[in-house]
């Protein structure tokens, strides 16, 4: 794929993905922020199509798991022969993130940690999975995009792809686009507006249209905190509230009452 020429010594980031629907993967990441970031050299990203490493002349990477059991597995052979040519493209061991339901929950601060690697290699299972024979060999770790099932890997590669991409330098044209959102620092984002000023009889918070950027702050940070503690309780616990948090949530607490 473009941009996938350059075996060793990248600079910037590189994310290989190992997948039956590289075109699909392709679509998606070669649009918009993430096609713009690869264009700039910001980002390498390169798709390989499983079925390239099949052994048999009908391209066949699955069969039926031992045991018996509904659905079929992904095989080893083709599965391993498409890391090892990735290793062998790269001259580099990547982190090798195997995209599974068994795996811990992606959250902000995963990605943080995964954004300072310099390689990754998704491998995006299909049918039943991977073979387990991979993941004993090759997987340094699985992650979940959520407690729900989907036919394939691939969504869960992109949702990691994205959400790391966008914290690499140059990707995003502020280090303040991913900043000020949910989940970086542990809250939820405040609410945004933009014209008109009153829609169908609702009107912008007064103070947004203050032009004071100190009260403006101010307010941003206290509706962050009141939307986590509202809707992610489970986030608003482990936060550390600071002297001026527990100040601007005591506001709220005091003219509910």
């Amino acid at each position: 794929m473009s941009g996938c020429a350059r075996l060793r010594g990248f600079l910037t980031m590189r994310i290989d993905i190992i997948t039956l629907f590289p075109d699909m993967c392709e679509a998606f990441l070669g649009d918009s922020i993430l096609g713009r970031a690869r264009k700039r050299g910001h980002l390498q990203i390169c798709c390989h199509h499983l079925r390239d490493h099949a052994y048999d002349r009908h391209q066949c990477v699955d069969d039926r798991p031992f045991g018996g059991g509904k659905g079929m597995l992904l095989m080893a052979e083709p599965m391993a022969d498409a890391i090892d040519s990735v290793l062998e493209e790269t001259g580099s061991r990547p982190h090798i993130i195997y995209l599974s339901p068994q795996g811990k929950t992606l959250t902000q601060q995963r990605v943080r940690e995964l954004a300072e690697m310099d390689h990754l290699l998704l491998l995006c299972g299909h049918y039943e999975g991977l073979d387990e024979r991979i993941i004993d060999a090759y997987v340094d770790e699985q992650i979940s995009c959520g407690d729900y099932v989907l036919t394939g890997g691939e969504l869960p590669a992109m949702i990691l792809a994205d959400s790391v991409s966008r914290m690499l330098p140059g990707v995003l044209a502020e280090d303040v686009c991913f900043e000020e959102e949910s989940h970086f620092d542990g809250v939820l984002e405040y609410p945004q507006y933009t014209r008109p000023a009153v829609w169908r009889g609702r009107a912008v918070p007064e103070v947004l249209l203050s032009g004071h950027h100190g009260k403006i702050a101010a307010w941003r940070r206290q509706q962050s905190l009141i939307r986590t503690r509202k809707s992610r309780p489970d986030l608003f616990e482990k936060l550390e509230l600071s002297r001026s948090d527990q100040r601007l949530l005591e506001q709220i607490d005091d003219n509910k009452g």
